[in-house]
């Protein structure tokens, strides 16, 4: 009778994988990448507006203020306004405001981030709109994000 067993193809020309490689060498990598993905994948963690992350920008109070009241829009949504002051001597761009509408324990029922259109200029102020935020008692509004304008580049 024939032999029995499990032998590796020898194909001319072919490099056959290295014997190192052993099946807790290939678990462990599976393992690796799992809790790579899942700490990517937190839909709570940092970069995900919710009632414990507010900013991108830490700090952000420095550098700004806001100034804003809430208005009733047709459908029942609320429409929140004002202005965005900047208190720092360099052009601000890319600013990202967000709003959100909070129950009466603080948990956010609905939030929205939205573009100051044209930015902020160094000791400016520029006014802002985000609208459709679900009707609430308590709003809060920060600054999300923005950028400093360094240079003429940063325009183009």
């Amino acid at each position: 009778m024939g032999e029995r067993g499990v032998r590796n193809a020898e194909v001319e020309g072919s490099n056959p994988l290295p014997s190192t490689i052993t099946l807790s060498t290939i678990l462990s990598g599976l393992i690796l990448i799992a809790l790579l993905a899942a700490g990517c994948a937190g839909g709570s963690g940092w970069g995900y507006p919710s009632a414990s992350v507010t900013t991108l920008m830490w700090g952000w109070e420095r550098h700004f203020s806001l100034e804003w009241t809430v208005e009733p829009e047709k459908g029942g949504e609320r429409r929140v306004s004002g202005y965005v002051y900047n208190h720092h001597g360099e052009f601000a761009l890319s600013v990202q405001l967000l709003a959100q509408a909070l129950d009466p324990a603080g948990a956010v029922v609905g939030q929205r981030i939205e573009w100051v259109p044209q930015g902020v200029g160094g000791f400016g102020r520029t006014y802002f709109e985000v609208p459709h935020l679900p009707p609430s008692n308590n709003y809060r509004v920060t600054v999300w994000a923005y950028t400093w304008l360094q240079s003429d580049g940063d325009m183009r």
